[in-house]
């Protein structure tokens, strides 16, 4: 894989990949940016959103769940002083559709977390993973109701 950014001006880019997508890349006024594009640390985050969320759906489409709405959120922090890297994550799973089986939820996660999520791989050699899933019962007209929640634990995990 090849990326590379052009420069824009100021410290705004414009970031692309062998897709030939563009991608803004833009930093804080706070630090003489323009606002104008996704931080590079954020475009990480979505990666490893991305990547499981990539492999989560296809696995639960294979496995026949009626998934209507799905949602794969990010939270990594990171440390204070420079170079500011990201010391632990959570990756939350929101899966909502009828009758969806959590057995089937937990297995596409397992399946994306120790054999195809690429980013989740790398990650989790750095830092700590936390991974949370939610499980909704679609109700109709944008509403629905908790079924379950739960707590999947990879196996191999470098400690803080």
């Amino acid at each position: 894989m090849d990326a590379k950014v052009i420069w824009r001006g100021g410290l705004s880019f414009n970031g692309t990949a062998n897709t030939g997508f563009l991608v803004p890349v833009g930093a804080d006024a706070s630090v003489g940016g323009a606002n104008d594009g996704s931080r590079p640390m954020e475009l990480l985050a979505i990666g490893l959103a991305g990547c499981t969320a990539m492999d989560v759906i296809s696995i639960l489409q294979k496995k026949r769940q009626e998934v209507t709405d799905f949602e794969v959120q990010t939270h990594l922090e990171r440390r204070e002083s420079h170079p500011r890297v990201f010391t632990q994550a959570v990756i939350e799973y929101l899966v909502t559709g009828h009758n969806v089986d959590e057995t089937a939820v937990v297995r596409a996660i397992e399946l994306s977390a120790t054999t195809y999520c690429s980013a989740q791989a790398m990650f989790s050699k750095l830092m700590p993973i936390e991974i949370k899933y939610h499980i909704y019962e679609d109700l109709g007209d944008g509403q629905r109701d908790l079924i379950t929640s739960g707590i999947y634990t990879q196996a191999e995990q470098v400690a803080s």
